[in-house]
């Protein structure tokens, strides 16, 4: 137990009042008892009760065994991909991002025009632009001839194929891991379970087609 306003200034109000942390509230400076009557203050005393803040609880951790299955296999697929990126960017390819590969699958049967390819994802045509641009820049895509020279055509450089077959590489590589920590019968399992599910959400069709479309 502490004397209120012990080290501090007190009105006549705390001379000699014992107060447990808990019960413990802000005076301008003192320590005062909860539900002290304001009366009993020194005549002119500006002390003027507060509670002590309380501190924001923090977020709560999530347990993995809660979340559905859709947002497990969700966060599975973001975190192999990020570390996809980071194998592909220290082997060279940077400025690769996660949203080229919704314009690769489109350009791995071969070249397409801004139009084709803005249909296909859904986009405008400026937007697709801008990304073809970009790739362009970093030489993953080339401009290929084309009989109608209003229409500009794109494929897959020898750098964006590479960039693919890396991937590629880097996938397999995950997947060896998988079946070595996990057993090749638990891995085959998953996948089946997660095709399955697929399949009966509508979703199969559009991964074989690789029309995958970017989220929204």
């Amino acid at each position: 137990m502490k004397k209120a306003g012990e080290g501090l200034p007190r009105c006549a109000l705390l001379q000699g009042l014992e107060i447990a942390p808990d019960k413990l509230e802000i005076h301008r400076g003192h320590g005062v008892l909860l539900g002290v009557q304001p009366q009993l203050h020194n005549l002119g005393c500006e002390c003027k009760t507060q509670r002590m803040p309380r501190r924001a609880p923090g977020p709560s951790s999530v347990s993995l065994d809660a979340l559905d299955l859709g947002h497990l296999a969700l966060f599975v697929g973001m975190r192999v991909n990020d570390l996809v990126l980071e194998e592909m960017h220290a082997a060279g390819f940077q400025g690769l991002r996660h949203a080229h590969g919704f314009v690769f699958q489109h350009l791995l049967g071969g070249a397409r025009s801004i139009g084709e390819l803005a249909a296909l994802m859904e986009v405008t045509q400026q937007a697709t632009s801008k990304t073809i641009a970009e790739l362009e820049k970093q030489g993953f895509v080339e401009e290929v001839a084309s009989g109608d020279a209003r229409v500009r055509r794109i494929r897959l450089s020898a750098r964006g194929l590479a960039a693919v077959e890396l991937g590629r590489a880097v996938r397999a590589e995950f997947e060896q891991r998988f079946a070595q920590e996990h057993s090749p019968r638990a891995v085959k399992q998953a996948k089946e379970l997660l095709a399955s599910v697929l399949t009966s959400l509508g979703g199969a069709d559009t991964v074989r087609r690789r029309r995958v479309k970017m989220p929204r």
